[in-house]
């Protein structure tokens, strides 16, 4: 007889760790499914900034530092190399147009001067004596040619004597033709003598016109030396102030060496060095304004140099009204420069977590304002107040504005 065994109910001991990781699979697809898997942090809400995004009037401008600068600066270089002999001018003095500033000497200069003029004297000297020699041989030429004259005038009365007395057969042909060839041999001999004589008259004409053009190099190359050590004077080009003369008594300057600048203090300009970021936007013509003393003085943009050095690029200022009373050179100014016309934008303060999002990204509160979310933004132009947000938050939301160096790489933030 068969006996037949109950089956237990319920959950065998063996079968207990495979409801376990069951249990244990639910719960986390549960947890993938609905969780909150974003990083979170707990803050102090006592050290956050928060900030309101607004829809207002924004503002397109940049504030910048200047300093007064001479409208035009002339550099002080000597034409001529030499040792400085005197200090005729000290710095801060005002000088006009040609007013000596530095003496140098030169002594090469000087050696220059004397070899040149005893050259000349030489040359003077040799240039009489020719002309003396000449002379000589053209008073010889003009006797010697009044004796041709003179022998050949014989010679034609004596030819022609001989010819009619030879037509009237009173004397023998022989007789007559030597007459006659006596007549032509004083008449080529004439020829001849008038010819050479005419071609030293060139020759003399051309050899004294090249000893005098000689001369004359000889007179301009002393007139240069002169000119030369004329330049050991070194002069102020413009009216103006001394504002530096960077030389010592005894020192060696060469030609073209800067030892100082005079400043133009008919008017002046700002000069600024700004952000690289706004290299793009700033142009000639831009209006600009500073305030002093309760007053608002107007200025432009006259020149944007292209060079970047350390992050920020020169811009020069000029005023296109009043001056400011007692402006002096190397006054600092606080230019606010307009960039566009206002417009009205979504606006956020501005804040030191732009330094770690580069202004792609931000904390939004909830409405409740005790979480913050991170959310994309894209933030546009940016004035010394506020930000410009083209994308990412409408107006009335609140936003961190202060620095996420402790909580940039979370997701989400928890104010306590």
């Amino acid at each position: 007889m068969d006996i037949q065994l109950e089956k237990k109910r319920g959950i065998q001991k063996k079968h207990l760790p495979y409801v376990a990781g069951g249990v244990l699979f639910l719960v986390l697809v549960g947890w993938i499914i609905f969780g909150d898997h974003a990083s979170t942090l707990k803050v102090d809400a006592r050290g956050i900034s928060i900030g309101n995004a607004v829809r207002e009037q924004f503002n397109d401008f940049v504030r910048v530092d200047g300093q007064v600068q001479p409208i035009t600066v002339v550099q002080l270089s000597p034409e001529e190399g030499g040792i400085v002999q005197e200090k005729v001018v000290e710095e801060g003095a005002q000088v006009k147009k040609g007013d000596v500033i530095v003496r140098l000497s030169n002594s090469s200069l000087d050696l220059q001067i004397l070899d040149a003029e005893a050259q000349l004297a030489e040359k003077q000297n040799f240039l009489r004596n020719t002309q003396v020699a000449m002379e000589q041989d053209k008073l010889s030429n003009q006797l010697e040619k009044a004796q041709l004259d003179v022998d050949m005038n014989r010679a034609r009365r004596a030819y022609h004597q001989q010819q009619k007395l030879y037509e009237e057969s009173l004397i023998a042909k022989e007789d007559y033709l030597k007459a006659k060839e006596d007549y032509e041999l004083a008449t080529k001999k004439y020829d001849l003598v008038v010819q050479r004589l005419y071609q030293d008259s060139i020759s003399r004409t051309i050899q004294m016109e090249e000893m005098e053009t000689s001369l004359a190099n000889m007179r301009r190359n002393i007139q240069l030396v002169h000119e030369r050590k004329e330049h050991l004077n070194v002069r102020s080009q413009i009216n103006g102030e001394l504002g530096l003369l960077d030389v010592v008594l005894g020192q060696n300057v060469t030609a073209g060496m800067k030892i100082g600048q005079i400043n133009d203090l008919s008017d002046y300009k700002v000069e600024a060095m700004i952000d690289e970021h706004y290299i793009d936007r700033v142009k000639p013509g831009l209006s600009a304004a500073f305030d002093r003393q309760g007053t608002s003085f107007a200025l432009a943009v006259r020149k944007v140099y292209p060079e970047v050095r350390d992050g920020k690029f020169r811009t020069d200022f000029v005023f296109t009204g009043e001056r400011p009373d007692n402006i002096r050179s190397g006054q600092t100014y606080y230019i606010n420069l307009e960039l566009g016309q206002p417009t009205e934008s979504i606006i956020i303060p501005r804040g030191t977590f732009f330094q770690s999002t580069g202004g792609s990204w931000i904390f939004v509160l909830d409405k409740d304002g005790k979480k913050a979310y991170r959310r994309k933004i894209k933030i546009g132009r940016q004035n010394p107040q506020f930000y410009e947000v083209i994308e990412g938050l409408e107006a009335g939301e609140k936003v961190i504005v202060s620095s996420y160096e402790s909580y940039k790489d979370n997701e989400v933030l928890v104010l306590e």
